[in-house]
């Protein structure tokens, strides 16, 4: 992925704009001939709405109030520790995949990063390589296989883990085993990292559900918006366009 703050944000917001105007296009009770396009890339639609519905569901009496207790009562200096600590456990992950992928250069400043805040930041605690200048080149083993030229495979709902493609799926195990926590042996601490890990991403997690609840179907918006930024992450930030999009924005443009 290509560094860079302003690139990040950016590309999000071009995320976030491209869901919302797809959401609004592959509304149930719209053109008959989307739907098999939808079909196309998310075949288990209907089940992936019925776990969908389910996940939300659980979440909003569970994790979602835990994760804004804990933003409420946790100070920030202390969030963003937690934060910079759990993606500093996956640097070393994201340098591999960044040599898979045939990019030495990002996975040696990758290798730097993690040596740096490992020591220097008090074990991750504290981003000093994102302070001193140094870009985040974040890759994952799904990106890799992409990369490679394996297909996607259908979108896929998995409750708590959420949104995916058939190919992130298959290649989660290798991501957790490849997680320096998995391997720690305190299994008392481990679990309650994990679970501190769990309420921070989903505390990080508040600030988007804004697109999601101004969205007439939830549900489009959520996978529209992570395939388009997945697509984004395995293209570094360079995907090539397609005639649909293109027309959706001309389209939109033209009406605004």
């Amino acid at each position: 992925m290509k560094p860079g703050s302003g690139n990040g944000a950016a590309m999000w917001v071009l995320v976030a704009l491209t869901a919302s105007l797809a959401g609004c296009a592959t509304t149930p009770g719209g053109d008959p001939d989307e739907a098999p396009v939808r079909a196309e890339y998310d075949p288990l639609e209907p089940l992936n709405r019925s776990l969908y519905a389910i996940n939300d569901a659980v979440d909003r009496v569970t994790l979602k109030p835990i994760a804004r207790g804990y933003k409420a009562v946790v100070p920030e200096f202390a969030r963003r520790g937690v934060t910079n600590f759990s993606r500093n456990l996956f640097t070393p992950r994201s340098a591999v995949n960044n040599f898979l992928q045939g990019k030495p250069g990002p996975g040696f400043s990758e290798l730097g990063r993690f040596v740096i805040n490992t020591t220097l930041g008090i074990g991750g605690l504290i981003d000093i390589a994102t302070a001193g200048g140094m870009p985040v080149y974040d890759e994952d083993f799904g990106q890799t296989l992409a990369v490679w030229g394996v297909p996607e495979g259908p979108y896929l709902f998995i409750p708590i883990l959420g949104p995916n493609t058939l190919l992130d799926a298959a290649s989660i195990p290798i991501d957790i085993a490849t997680d320096p926590l998995y391997h720690y042996d305190n299994s008392s601490v481990r679990d309650k990292v994990y679970v501190l890990r769990v309420i921070d991403l989903r505390m990080r997690l508040l600030t988007a559900e804004t697109l999601l609840e101004d969205s007439k179907d939830p549900y489009l918006t959520l996978r529209e918006s992570y395939l388009q930024n997945r697509r984004f992450q395995v293209y570094d930030g360079s995907p090539p366009s397609t005639d649909e999009e293109e027309d959706l924005f001309e389209e939109f443009f033209e009406e605004e």
